[in-house]
């Protein structure tokens, strides 16, 4: 006999269930989330509260509205109503998953930002992102870039720096990135790797600590509730291409970088590793089947660098990953989606890879000015 279990979405996607991966997540976050409430104080506590009461209030009242009782003609009380709409609708993972993205949103928000900044980035990445795609499984975007994105857009410029009680020089001002994008070699002499790995560094509330983000991805991908094929097909991507970049710049540009600290920069500066482990591996917004997951990733890992070479903005982790959420409908399409690696598809990534690192390759050898190789 066939046991069928009801379960929520997106339960094909892993062996693990929702709740399970979704409370490994919180575990994960939880030391990230400690360390920026010790470094920033209230201003942390600010941010994350009125994202977390934000998203799960928004959860909550979608739940209600979705299952409310038909009109029948009677008159009901307010207690009926209520019992209608969430005594069998509203679980666990109502609260949790809202819960999860409130703080990932949270993480990639500067200490400083305004309550209604928080308040509408928030609101607008769980209802644009997820509520009008139906709720939990449904999804294509990932609620907390989506927020994030609204919020800088809308509000960046109203975000003073934020005082750092933890370590006294740093604030969440201008960010190595920043420096980077006004030429390589001056951002390289005034950054220390130990500094970058500690959170010495300006930045956003969850970024800057590397060592605790470290940490949460070997605890996901131990549980099993992080795809190291996404995770390391991202990472392993973008890594060589900097290996590419930085060459192209030492020796096709003459530019007097110490190579293997330049690639450790890029590694460690921005939201790199956050959205590595918390952010791209997210279940519902990246493809089900294996060979998806690692072309996913590369193209996430291509997507990051261009925009921090050529764009203007410098961090362009939060674009690559809603980009990456965009196609991985595309990666799924059924006519050409399986679970086995072939050689059309192996084609395919490297051929994406190999595009991308010819842009590269020419801008840098070929472009006079501009771009984060310009020594100013």
């Amino acid at each position: 006999m066939i046991n069928i279990v009801k379960e929520t979405a997106p339960h094909i996607r892993r062996h693990s269930s929702v709740n399970k991966m979704m409370i490994d997540v919180l575990i994960a976050l939880s030391p990230v989330v400690i360390f920026s409430i010790i470094v920033y104080g209230l201003s942390a506590v600010k941010v994350i509260g009125i994202s977390s009461f934000t998203m799960i209030l928004a959860e909550f009242v979608y739940v209600g509205l979705r299952n409310k009782m038909p009109n029948d003609g009677q008159k009901h009380s307010f207690k009926e109503l209520f019992l209608f709409a969430y005594k069998d609708h509203y679980s666990h993972s109502n609260w949790i998953a809202p819960l999860v993205s409130a703080l990932i949103f949270s993480m990639i928000m500067p200490a400083n930002a305004t309550w209604y900044a928080c308040f509408i980035g928030s609101l607008a990445g769980i209802v644009l992102a997820k509520l009008v795609f139906g709720g939990l499984g449904n999804n294509i975007f990932n609620p907390a870039a989506v927020g994030m994105l609204i919020a800088k857009i809308c509000f960046s410029g109203q975000y003073p720096s934020a005082q750092n009680n933890w370590f006294i020089d740093v604030s969440t001002g201008p960010t190595p990135l920043t420096d980077a994008s006004e030429g390589i070699v001056n951002a390289l002499n005034n950054t220390s790797i130990t500094n970058l790995l500690i959170g010495n560094i300006g930045g956003t509330l969850g970024e800057t600590f590397k060592v605790l983000i470290i940490i949460g991805a070997i605890y996901l991908l131990i549980k099993r509730s992080a795809d190291y094929r996404v995770m390391l097909s991202y990472i392993g991507s973008f890594t060589l291409l900097i290996l590419i970049t930085g060459l192209c710049m030492k020796f096709g540009r003459g530019l007097n970088i110490n190579y293997f600290k330049y690639v450790g920069f890029q590694l460690l500066t921005g939201g790199l590793l956050f959205g590595a482990t918390f952010m791209l591996t997210d279940p519902v917004t990246s493809p089900i089947t294996s060979p998806g997951r690692v072309m996913y990733g590369i193209i996430a890992g291509c997507v990051t660098v261009l925009i921090r070479f050529f764009a203007a903005t410098p961090e362009g982790v939060v674009f690559a990953i809603l980009i990456s959420n965009m196609l991985a409908p595309v990666i799924d399409y059924y006519k050409w989606s399986s679970p086995k690696y072939s050689v059309k598809k192996l084609i395919i990534m490297a051929i994406i890879f190999v595009l991308t690192a010819l842009v590269l390759i020419l801008a840098i050898m070929f472009t006079k000015e501009g771009g984060a190789w310009y020594v100013k």
